[in-house]
């Protein structure tokens, strides 16, 4: 059966002398893998169209089993991201984060407008690291850690002073401080941001500007759930670990921070 499905590239992989095994993640079937015959010639009409980050309209003839990919229309080539070290970094994780916690075979939406919203931010020059932690934070469920950030995990208070406790996963408020003696003290502004980063669409932010200081911290709850919670470690995080040391890329890094929060 020959589908029409609106959809992001994923990952790719070379199979063969010439072909190409493309993940796609579409709106209307979630996470399927095609084969692109004759993809990897740069004459063939599928080069262009599978290239990671691509967003477009594909056409897959697909039953069971892996498809195979017929064409592809560009809705956005995302050529931001391609030229950009720091913008394919981020975008790298982020795909490789959504590759690896969403299975095959069944719709899904919410991922598929996450991958899209991020991406196309990225693309229009949100700030990277950003967007990741939206990414981030959106994904989670998808591991089977659903965060308790609307209210107390112990009590369900919603007023009073609060601190994230990853034994009781989610947020403690002063009441209940005896319940976790790690707990990580949160101020008003980094308990908003990461109700934010969870329950806010990409695409409804506006201009995000943080301070560095306030993403590392974030981004060290976040992460340390992913890979002792989940057991999830990512081979693009590496990468970005690395540019974060490239000295060039920290004074271009600085040059861009913004002073305020939001």
């Amino acid at each position: 059966m020959l589908h029409k499905w609106e959809g992001i590239v994923l990952k790719v992989r070379a199979y063969g002398e010439s072909n190409k095994i493309v993940t796609l993640l579409t709106r209307e079937a979630g996470k399927v893998a095609t084969m692109a015959r004759g993809a990897k010639k740069p004459s063939s009409r599928l080069a262009s169209v599978t290239q990671p980050f691509t967003y477009g309209m594909f056409m897959v003839q697909h039953h069971t089993g892996m498809g195979t990919l017929q064409q592809g229309e560009h809705l956005n080539s995302m050529r931001h991201i391609r030229e950009d070290i720091i913008a394919t970094a981020y975008a790298s994780y982020i795909m490789e984060l959504v590759e690896r916690v969403v299975e095959e075979g069944k719709p899904e939406p919410f991922a598929f407008d996450v991958l899209l919203q991020a991406l196309q931010a990225i693309e229009d020059g949100y700030d990277p690291e950003s967007i990741t932690l939206f990414a981030e934070w959106k994904m989670l469920p998808y591991t089977g850690v659903q965060p308790i950030l609307h209210a107390c995990a112990a009590c369900g208070a919603v007023d009073g002073e609060f601190a994230f406790s990853f034994v009781q996963g989610g947020f403690l408020c002063h009441r209940c401080y005896q319940h976790d003696p790690y707990i990580i003290r949160l101020t008003p502004t980094q308990l908003k941001l990461i109700r934010m980063f969870y329950t806010v669409p990409i695409d409804q932010i506006g201009k995000i500007e943080l301070k560095k200081e306030t993403k590392y911290f974030i981004k060290k709850i976040i992460t340390t759930i992913y890979e002792e919670q989940t057991g999830i470690r990512f081979k693009t995080r590496k990468f970005i670990e690395q540019l974060e040391r490239t000295p060039e890329l920290q004074i271009r890094t600085v040059n861009e921070e913004k002073p305020e929060e939001p």
